[in-house]
């Protein structure tokens, strides 16, 4: 199935509570493929709200994003995850956080990293789109050639606090680049699904992204 696939995405939009764990043979079968030089995995794993036993936290962070559709606590992503682990990505999904916005439904530019995007993944690039609730790309290595985080996304601070920004974070991980490393000869990109839904808005900024996955 992969053997003509240049670019493969995986979102995890999976409830945690559903169990979906990926096969040992699906872990190897796309291990082997990103090998491959040229292949392209962009993993998106949407957000985790609410992973925390104490009702009061899961409390602050749902009144942080301020979505009355999401409850106080919505795991996504074990699928991807457990792909993630297999792979030896060392990155998890965190919190589900609401983006800074500079109009109505106008999220803030990112905080981007050109140096460290020597391939040009963000070029063209300023914006992605808006969605009420997005994920930390928690990098768990401290090794930012192995993972270099390309692009923040500033954090709403006029909302009400959230645990991460008690900790003094003002932006999140927003996109992610594994470049080839060791049998690895493919690229890993971390970006989060609703980036490629025309559902959350796209202007050319966003357009100028989705060229740049697919002819880089």
């Amino acid at each position: 199935m992969l053997a003509d696939t240049d670019t493969l995405f995986v979102f995890g939009l999976d409830h945690m509570v559903t169990g979906q764990e990926a096969t040992a043979a699906e872990v190897e079968a796309v291990r082997t493929w990103v090998n491959r030089e040229g292949a392209r995995l962009v993993l998106g794993p949407h957000h985790d709200v609410g992973a925390g036993d104490d009702p009061a936290v899961r409390d602050m962070e749902y009144h942080h994003h301020g979505d009355a559709l999401v409850p106080r606590q919505q795991r996504f992503g074990r699928y991807t995850r457990s792909l993630m682990e297999g792979l030896g990505v060392p990155v998890q999904n965190r919190y589900g956080l609401r983006p800074a916005v500079v109009g109505p439904n106008q999220v803030a530019p990112l905080s981007i990293n050109r140096d460290l995007d020597t391939l040009g993944w963000l070029t063209g690039v300023t914006s992605f789109n808006f969605h009420m609730h997005l994920p930390h790309y928690a990098v768990t290595v401290d090794d930012e050639q192995a993972v270099r985080v390309l692009g923040r996304q500033p954090i709403d601070l006029s909302l009400p606090a959230h645990p991460f920004t008690e900790a003094g974070n003002t932006e999140f991980n927003m996109f992610l680049w594994l470049p080839p490393a060791g049998p690895r000869a493919g690229d890993i990109l971390m970006a989060d699904s609703t980036i490629f839904s025309t559902l959350f808005g796209a202007d050319e900024s966003l357009r100028n992204f989705w060229r740049n996955i697919v002819t880089r």
